[in-house]
């Protein structure tokens, strides 16, 4: 009785100790972080534990009496070591790592003492030694994880050594069968035992039995028959056997018996056959855990090359192989492989990964991985092999809709696989599968638009044209935001604008809406122009914004096919090629421009008339098309309307209606300044733009350019803009720009040519007595002789010598001498200046008190530069000089000598005028800007030749008033030049009219030439 208690009381023990070590186990794994490989040791030895203590149950009935003590022993330290998971489990989110690794050492000390006292059990307790001597040698080993990589989720058993396949690692580097030997081998007292390769591990654990090889090849069979003899052999081996015997004299004998047989029938070995199924799937099941165990606990790059080469033989084997690995966690695994820094390793993962991914329960496992993106970074890999591998497995995923968007996402990746396809020179093989890859990739329609943005539009196309009408819809959705977010400029193929335009005519208003706002952003690049144009774009955009009524579709749809046809005008096609109807209409003939002017003159939204204003723009950049823009707009009597426009909010349809204006101003100036001053608020707005603070704008400079290219002499234009401050506001700006106060801008150039244009408009109007005292009060001659001095732009050169010449004609007009009494024409117009501007009424017979001062020999009486204007008090000779000896710009150097011919005009002393400038060496600077500017009249009107014909004119008559009033100096520098015959020669047989006359009167002066005067008509300078 006493004895089958204690029985009793052992089998108890014995149940508590297997539940205690399942829980734990169980603890352990819901505890412990997957990224923590220590303790996924503690795991797998728990795991190996619980096959013993299983047998331990199975054997307490007849267990000695010391393994009662032992196993009470044993279930102490299994209430620790569970204490220690609950308190891992506790506060395992904020653990650091020198607290886990404490308790990972604790943790190890209680799985030794259970193993320790699982050694102090006999032998003879279990049925076999196969449980007995692992568990009772084994020892928990906490392995470092040395490469970055764990997997902790699923509790493995322990490892095993891998098979010879590559010789990667020296021989004093662990091998993974040396770790594995201590725990897969037999005790001493069976004899050691020892493994070289995983598989032999396996068949260890699961063994074989002798009658599962076949006697004649010595291998498992695959499908055993048994002979007559009653011998069983694997059928393609005993069939081989019995070929050898052909004779049907000669008897078969038994390989095994040797004894002769009477018939070769063979017959199968059913029940077998299932046993070695059974077997080689519990092999091979045992096989796919032990390799995942070495890959997780291996230390060495080679260990790792050895586990994956078993699981590459396994997976290659049958699906079902797979299938537990994709359990197991080793697909998931896997992927961190591919971030390791050995080749070899991240090769051999993508081979194992590709057979993995061949059914959807693989794939379905890389989607939550990164294994995408370290795919993709692999493809940039300069080995070849690697590349390979790469792609190929890219290719397995892209077969899966599920990882189709997943790729196409991923950051460079259509990138890199666009350029791999395109560069099949360097590498065929990973182009070909690249674009495979991308075929594939098609199937997702954002996969299709992340292309486009790589710059492969091929795809985007294909099924724009060829897709259904949703596809046909997204296409187009895409390809408008594609190039509204990248503001990029798209070469499109005629089939894809054709379908485009065919949208427009359809009835559906999306797709409508959809295709125009594509067309708008397709037409912004120049060279899709012509495509368009091609596909008849032209005239469904005249219909759209002619024709269709707004009641039958919103403004908006006009809006966008007048931007197609402003971006199409604009592209530099020939607008005298693109026909508007079937009426034969071309977009610069009067109906076409008529329209567009028609509609300007309608209420419409800002975008419809900056589009419109744009086309009229465009149209007038050529010379037949101006004239009829000209014609249209003083019939339609559109200037008001586009003056108007100068007031909208929209900063781009304010510039554009400036630019409308200046173009036209050449040709309706007078008109256009006149609606200006009528305008309400103009031309104060424009000054108030012109004097704003901060960065110089497009609308600033647009601003000061209209102003400046308005004609000059316009009086009411000029009064009003005297009235409204401009010279105070220009003068400051210009101040500021001088001083470099004003921020840097691409439109500093223009809006400086503009400020200074607006001053030189009122040197045209002297005449009038507000213009004459404004350009006194401001000293303009100072200004614009300090604006010829700076290194501008050569139009602000010009401008101002162009404005010194204005001033300097007035000059014999205001210059009173100190004692003589002045003329009537001279006290009048100071008089009437005082009047209208002091108030004071002075008597005509009192005269005004002299001017104090030197007395300038030019203009026979008191001279300054801002009440006479003398360019010799403001010191501009030097500067207009220079301008001579510097500019290679024909119209700056033609306005320069303007400004100085005016001191040697007959209204002046021309003998101190000659003598003034023969100071400062003015004869050298004439003959030498003669010599530079011969040939700019043959040439033409190009760019800094202007004027030729102009300058030697000129030139001609300032060396005539050098020759007939100079002093020696001066005619001696004239008469050495060698060139000037030869000069005077040739424009007198070649020049106009005027100019000839000049270069007879030189030649008769150098006595050259006799006097041919009469045939000529006299030609005024």
């Amino acid at each position: 009785m006493q004895r089958s208690e204690a029985q009793a009381r052992k089998a108890s023990l014995a149940e508590s100790v297997l539940a205690a070590i399942s829980e734990l186990m169980s603890s352990a794994a819901s505890a412990v972080d997957a990224e923590h490989e220590n303790f996924l040791d503690v795991g797998s030895h728990l795991h190996h534990g619980a096959l013993p203590a299983t047998e331990v149950q199975k054997q307490a009935q007849g267990s000695p009496t010391n393994t009662l003590h032992v196993m009470e022993y044993l279930a102490a330290n299994v209430d620790l070591a569970k204490d220690l998971i609950t308190r891992c489990s506790a506060i395992a989110q904020q653990l650091m790592d020198d607290d886990l690794l404490g308790i990972t050492e604790d943790l190890d000390k209680v799985i030794t003492n259970i193993s320790s006292e699982l050694n102090n059990i006999q032998a003879s307790t279990f049925e076999s030694s196969r449980f007995a001597e692992p568990t009772v040698s084994g020892h928990l080993q906490v392995v470092r994880n040395r490469h970055g990589y764990s997997e902790g989720d699923v509790p493995m058993a322990v490892a095993v050594e891998r098979p010879r396949r590559r010789t990667l690692h020296n021989s004093d580097m662990p091998r993974l069968v040396d770790f594995l030997q201590g725990m897969y081998q037999e005790s001493h007292e069976l004899g050691g035992q020892t493994f070289s390769s995983l598989p032999e591990v396996a068949e260890y654990v699961e063994p074989l039995y002798d009658s599962f090889f076949c006697p004649l090849t010595n291998k498992v069979m695959v499908d055993p028959v048994t002979a007559e003899s009653g011998v069983t052999y694997d059928r393609k081996a005993i069939e081989d056997y019995f070929d050898k015997f052909t004779n049907g004299s000669e008897p078969v004998i038994c390989p095994v018996t040797k004894m002769a047989m009477q018939s070769k029938t063979l017959r199968s070995n059913l029940p077998l056959k299932s046993i070695i199924a059974e077997w080689v799937t519990r092999n091979e099941a045992m096989r796919v855990r032990i390799a995942r165990t070495a890959l997780s606990m291996a230390n060495t790059e080679a260990m790792v090359l050895e586990a994956i080469h078993e699981l590459k033989v396994l997976a290659r084997l049958r699906r079902k192989n797979r299938d537990q690995m994709h359990k197991i966690g080793i697909t998931k695994f896997l992927p961190r492989l591919l971030g390791h820094k050995d080749a070899f390793i991240r090769c051999d993962s993508l081979d194992l990964l590709c057979l993995l991914v061949e059914d959807d329960a693989g794939k379905e496992i890389i989607a939550k991985t990164r294994a995408i993106s370290r795919t993709i970074k692999l493809l940039s890999s300069s080995s070849t092999d690697e590349r390979h591998a790469a792609i190929s497995f890219l290719v397995e995923l892209s077969k899966s809709e599920l990882l189709l968007e997943n790729i196409g996402s991923t950051a460079g990746s259509i990138l890199i696989l666009t350029t791999m396809k395109f560069n099949s020179s360097s590498d065929p093989i990973a182009a070909e599968k690249a674009g495979e890859v991308l075929e594939n990739l098609e199937k997702c329609p954002k996969n299709i638009k992340y292309m486009a943005e790589s710059g492969y539009l091929d795809p985007l196309q294909r099924h724009l044209v060829e897709g259904s009408e949703d596809v046909q819809m997204e296409m187009v959705s895409y390809l408008g935001e594609l190039v509204q977010k990248q503001e990029m400029t798209i070469n499109i193929a005629g089939s894809a604008s054709e379908i485009l335009v065919k949208m427009v005519c359809s009835g559906n208003t999306a797709i409508r809406k959809a295709a125009l706002d594509v067309l708008v952003q397709i037409s912004s690049h120049h060279p899709n122009a012509k495509t368009l144009v091609d596909e008849g774009a032209v005239p469904v955009m005249v219909q759209e914004l002619f024709i269709r009524k707004i009641d039958d579709e919103p403004v908006g749809s006009k809006t966008e096919a007048a931007a197609v046809l402003a971006n199409i005008v604009e592209s530099g096609l020939d607008p005298e090629a693109i026909t508007v109807n079937k009426e034969g209409h071309v977009i610069t003939s009067k109906y076409s421009v008529y329209n567009f002017a028609h509609m300007l003159k309608c209420s419409m939204p800002d975008t419809l008339n900056l589009s419109i204003v744009r086309v009229l723009l465009a149209l007038t950049a050529l010379r037949k098309p101006l004239a009829t823009v000209v014609s249209v707009m003083k019939e339609q009597d559109c200037c008001q309307t586009v003056i108007e426009l100068m007031g909208s909010l929209t900063e781009s349809l304010v510039i554009a209606a400036m630019k409308l204006l200046i173009a036209l101003s050449p040709k309706m100036g007078h008109t256009i300044a006149e609606k200006l001053c009528k305008a309400p608020g103009q031309p104060g707005k424009l000054i108030k733009s012109i004097g704003l603070h901060g960065r110089i704008m497009e609308w600033h400079a647009m601003s000061a350019a209209l102003l400046a290219k308005l004609p000059y002499q316009h009086m009411a234009l000029n009064l009003a803009l005297i009235n409204e401050g401009a010279v105070v506001t220009v003068l400051a700006k210009i101040e500021e720009m001088q001083r470099g106060e004003t921020r840097a801008s691409r439109h500093a150039k223009a809006y400086m040519e503009g400020l200074v244009g607006v001053l030189v408009r009122l040197t045209t109007t002297l005449y009038d007595p507000d213009v004459l005292l404004a350009a006194m009060d401001h000293n303009l001659t100072s200004v614009l002789a300090d604006l010829v001095r700076s290194a501008g732009s050569d139009e602000v050169q010009r401008l101002a010598a162009v404005g010194l010449e204005n001033l300097s004609s007035q000059s014999p007009n205001l210059s009173q001498p100190p004692t003589e009494e002045r003329r009537p024409k001279k006290k009048n117009i100071l008089r009437r200046l005082r009047e209208a501007h002091g108030g004071r009424v002075q008597d005509n017979n009192r005269r005004p008190p002299a001017h104090s001062g030197r007395v300038c020999p030019v203009h026979r009486g008191v001279c300054s530069p801002s009440t006479t204007f003398c360019l010799v008090e403001a010191g501009a000779v030097e500067g207009l000089l220079c301008v001579l000896e510097s500019s290679e710009n024909g119209r700056v150097v033609e306005a320069a000598l303007g400004a100085l011919c005016t001191l040697m005009d007959d209204d002046v002393d021309v003998t101190s005028g000659v003598a003034v400038l023969a100071e400062h060496d003015a004869a050298r600077h004439v003959l030498r800007a003669l010599r530079q500017h011969r040939d700019d009249g043959r040439r033409g009107a190009g760019a800094g030749a202007g004027g030729g014909e102009t300058v030697t004119r000129r030139c001609f008559w300032a060396v005539e008033r050098f020759l007939a009033h100079g002093g020696e100096r001066c005619v001696r520098e004239v008469t050495s030049d060698r060139a000037l015959p030869s000069l005077l020669v040739s424009a007198f047989h070649t020049g106009d009219a005027a100019t000839k006359q000049v270069a007879e009167s030189v030649l008769r002066c150098l006595h050259r030439m006799p006097d041919y005067s009469a045939t000529y008509e006299s030609v005024e300078l």
